[in-house]
């Protein structure tokens, strides 16, 4: 076997019943690399801990092959840890802090992101593209980045090649878009606000949107960030959809071999949050702690899946995921630019 070949083999699931202290050694290896990417946000906070952790784990994934002690945890931390993450990140989305950005941004939201996966699966059949992929890079590009890819991936059958291909993708496309779409704002002559809803209707990451609109002004952060949470929201319709259409037409199953949940429980559980978190006011202290958990799990989860990210692997692609990946951005930029100007 290659080093590739084991690398990739890292989140697969064993073969094996697996007990719970195999888990272990590989999540000590994801806990202390979080604990590495918290650092690293610490001291500079437009470095994305979820980015880092993938980034982190893609270096050491590549640097050497991955022990077969680790492989049970990591497998792990990407799938459980990772759906724990989602489901908290509903807490943080108030139904009354979307209301507030007006029927017209909520409107836009929803145009963009079924624009989005729509044209981009479309694009991406006429490339050739598989479809567990296409769907992958259509979420990640049209919704929340990283966590929609990793938030589809049952749902979509995709394997830990195609994950880490569309992680790569995300974290490539929309890292350029943070100095890009503040730039060309700018030269377009649009105010604070506009400047704001187009950041956050379009980059990829929370985290990314964060930092361009720390390049617009102080006063575009609420805006891009609630706009993008708008859009993290809708992780749940397109994955319920997806899981829908690809149960209805079999074209993909999990790597278990069986066919994906319609409407996997993650989701519900997300939705759920949202509710929670509308109806019931936290208490900030509490809240603090589910935001600090959320990270860290996520974080872990990413560090897991950014084991799967193999350069070799991306080489051997092809160039058709990473065009599709520029056309999408510029889809998903140009319908979001477009309602941007509609609203005024």
């Amino acid at each position: 076997m290659t080093e590739t070949v084991e690398a990739q083999t890292a989140l697969r699931p064993a073969r094996h019943h697996v007990r719970p202290r195999e888990w272990i050694p590989g999540l000590i290896v994801t806990a202390l690399v979080t604990f590495a990417a918290l650092l690293v946000n610490q001291l500079n906070s437009l470095f994305s801990t979820l980015l880092v952790a993938i980034v982190l784990g893609a270096v050491i994934g590549n640097l050497r092959p991955v022990p077969a002690s680790w492989l049970p945890g990591l497998s792990f931390a990407s799938k459980y840890l990772l759906r724990v993450g989602i489901v908290l990140l509903g807490l943080q989305i108030s139904l009354a802090t979307l209301a507030g950005l007006g029927w017209q941004r909520l409107a836009l939201v929803v145009i963009v992101v079924t624009v989005g996966v729509s044209s981009t699966l479309w694009i991406g059949r006429l490339l050739g593209i598989a479809g567990p992929l296409r769907m992958l890079i259509a979420c990640g590009f049209s919704i929340c980045g990283a966590a929609a890819v990793a938030g589809a991936k049952d749902v979509s059958g995709a394997d830990e090649e195609q994950t880490g291909t569309a992680l790569g993708l995300v974290v490539l496309y929309g890292t350029v878009s943070i100095p890009v779409v503040p730039l060309l704002a700018g030269l377009m002559g649009l105010d604070a606000q506009s400047a704001a809803t187009w950041a956050g209707a379009s980059i990829h990451e929370v985290a990314q949107v964060v930092a361009a609109a720390a390049a617009i002004g102080s006063d575009a952060m609420t805006t891009a960030v609630t706009v993008k949470l708008a859009r993290v929201i809708c992780l749940a319709g397109v994955v319920a959809v997806l899981g829908l259409m690809t149960r209805r037409t079999g074209t993909s199953v999990t790597q278990s071999g069986n066919r994906p949940m319609p409407i996997p429980g993650f989701v519900l559980g997300f939705l759920a949050m949202v509710v929670i978190g509308t109806a019931v006011a936290i208490p900030v202290p509490v809240m603090n702690v589910v935001k600090t958990v959320q990270s860290a799990v996520l974080a872990m989860a990413m560090v897991a899946l950014g084991f799967g990210i193999q350069i070799r692997a991306l080489r051997e692609v092809g160039l058709r995921p990473v065009l599709l990946g520029l056309i999408s951005t510029v889809i998903v930029s140009l319908t979001a630019l477009a309602g941007v100007l509609i609203i005024g």
